[in-house]
């Protein structure tokens, strides 16, 4: 679910409480699209994260630091510029759209009291963070849009700042009973859709909740509605924006329990979900942290890995068409032992050929059965027999040469998902810099000196605790499993993996002691999750002593064999075990 124009009205109470008042003390820009305001307050310092991210647009208070970049990027510094000792003197919505307002008391260069606003509008793709003077010039974005871009609004410095007015939509806060029950209802779309056409800042989910207290299905077309509908209808919508307008909020998320996966959020109880469990925050932020803060690690990783992806996918895609073009010759050179029978029977029967035969009928000696065999007329049996087996010779160096490609370009291919697979797993910047590592030291792609702080930069395998207590540690790439397999596991330890899928070596720390029957599902778990194989509903995986798994001669990082194993069928998830740190 996207932030809807209700719940940035809970947003703005929250910023209202915390923020208002506040001075300015620190303005970072930790992502490209992103924003780290830090703000002195009566009750001590406030973090204000803003993201404008096409993929995760948000904004709500933080506890957590983000590290800046060395040099800060020039809509930063701006802002440090004009508000960076500024005090935020008013907080507000823009009706219930989707964009806050703030404004801003800052001294300007003579001395003198002036005013800045800074506009954030959580919009999906058309995000963006807008930081205007006081007669709503706009200054800089964090994201410019050129008429090129965009025919409806232009967000350059010089142009002045709006809102497009959403034609046919009003605020649901200021709608009357006459005109939802004689407007909205008396559309000819279904309910769902007369709901979404007709007010500003709703969200399907709210929409669809609206309905559900109603009694009235969403699908339903308005024309189908009685009068005593149209009165539940309206009681339920009238009750919400109550809760709205007296900023009488119930902080919650809706969460799948079978996969602890969050589905939803409200700042509203939302009874739809009745088979779901719901768990209840203080505040809207932390809601949004909550459901957000893992998404965005994952979206930022995404986008800085994003040339890592097109590399691998490249060579992923040309090793597949080698090996295939291998395999299909490989295929052909199979009629090598034809040729050879050919030039065999030729030495037997080639006295019974003619001069100028194109072929010579004979009894095949192994099974006495007639073959015919092609003769090239110009050349003497003995001849035709001695190419036949030249051409025999030929397809077998070739067959035997194409044997060891096709191991080399299997063992390539696996290689390469395996790192792909390490960077769909991959949460920190450190894990890239080691998978760039490992694609540099395969010769994927170049060797480049970098800079000492990329080069200080070391992931480490994660560290969990299960529910019994043992110890879990899981490699994030090849390196890191060759390390926890080979160094850091000792022989009584247990050893899991994905069965003929890609994913991270897990181990368990016995300390001497017999593991419980849970603990090996627990791990088992945390493999399915750690592999490629991390969307299925269950995925095969293969468990044994530590002192059992062996590496081969001159093998690559992550490659190991085994002969004796137990197997268990598990799900992919982290619900038994707790995250320590990295090992």
């Amino acid at each position: 679910m996207a932030l809807d124009g209700i719940s940035i009205h809970a947003l703005v109470h929250e910023f209202n409480e915390n923020l208002l008042n506040g001075k300015i003390n620190k303005i970072s820009q930790p992502e490209r699209e992103e924003l780290l305001i830090t703000i002195n307050t009566q009750n001590g310092n406030k973090r204000l994260l803003i993201s404008a991210n096409a993929s995760l647009p948000f904004m709500y208070i933080t506890e957590d630091n983000k590290p800046a970049p060395a040099t800060a990027p020039g809509f930063c510094m701006l802002l440090r510029k004009h508000i960076g000792a500024g005090r935020i003197i008013e907080i507000s919505q823009l009706g219930l759209e989707r964009a806050v307002r703030f404004k801003i008391q800052h001294l300007n260069e003579m001395g003198d009291i002036t005013f800045k606003y800074l506009y954030v509008e959580i919009m999906g793709k058309h995000s963006n963070i807008i930081f205007c003077n006081e007669d709503n010039m706009i200054l800089d974005s964090i994201k410019h849009v050129p008429s090129s871009v965009s025919s409806v609004r232009e967000v350059l410095p010089g142009r002045d700042y709006f809102i497009p007015a959403q034609k046919g939509k009003v605020n649901p806060l200021e709608a009357t009973e006459d005109y939802v029950k004689n407007t909205v209802l008396k559309r000819s779309d279904s309910v769902y859709k007369a709901i979404m056409s007709s007010f500003i800042g709703f969200s399907p989910t709210i929409a669809n909740e609206i309905c559900f207290r109603a009694g009235i299905d969403s699908d339903a077309s308005c024309a189908s509605l009685f009068d005593e509908h149209k009165d539940r209808f309206y009681n339920v919508f009238e009750g919400l924006m109550q809760s709205v307008r007296n900023n009488d909020y119930n902080y919650n998320i809706i969460v799948n329990p079978a996969k602890d996966e969050p589905l939803e959020y409200a700042p509203l109880t939302l009874n739809m979900y009745q088979d779901m469990e719901s768990r209840n925050f203080e505040t809207m932020s932390k809601v949004l942290v909550e459901f957000y803060a893992k998404r965005n690690q994952y979206t930022n990783i995404r986008q800085k890995s994003s040339d890592l992806r097109k590399i691998i996918s490249n060579h992923i895609d040309r090793a597949s068409k080698k090996l295939d073009l291998q395999t299909k010759q490989l295929s052909d050179t199979n009629k090598r032992d034809k040729y050879k029978l050919y030039g065999e029977l030729l030495h037997t029967y080639g006295y019974e050929a003619k001069p100028n035969d194109k072929s010579i009928t004979v009894i095949n000696y192994y099974n006495n059965e007639e073959l015919t065999i092609p003769l090239d007329p110009d050349l003497s049996a003995s001849e035709n027999a001695k190419k036949y087996f030249d051409k025999y010779s030929k397809l077998k160096r070739t067959a035997e040469a194409l044997d060891t490609f096709i191991e080399q370009s299997k063992n390539e291919l696996d290689l390469l998902k395996s790192i792909e697979t390490a960077l769909n797993i991959a949460e920190t910047e450190s894990d890239l810099t080691e998978i760039r590592k490992e694609l540099s030291d395969y010769g994927f792609i170049k060797k480049h000196s970098g800079n000492k702080k990329e080069k200080s930069q070391k992931s480490k395998p994660l560290h969990f605790i299960d529910d019994n207590g043992f110890d879990i540690y899981v490699g994030k790439n090849n390196y890191q499993n060759d390390e926890l397999t080979f160094k850091f596991a000792t022989g009584n330890d247990w050893w899991f993996h994905t069965k003929k899928i890609h994913g991270s070596h897990v181990i368990v720390k016995t300390g001497g002691k017999e593991l419980p029957d849970s603990s090996y599902e627990y791990a088992a778990e945390v493999a399915a999750y750690y592999s490629s194989g991390r969307e299925s509903d269950k995925v095969e995986i293969d468990y044994l002593q530590k002192k059992n798994v062996k590496k081969p001669a001159s093998a690559v990082a992550g490659f190991v064999v085994y002969y004796t194993n137990y197997s268990l069928v598990a799900t992919p998830t982290l619900e038994h075990v707790k995250l320590i740190s990295e090992k």
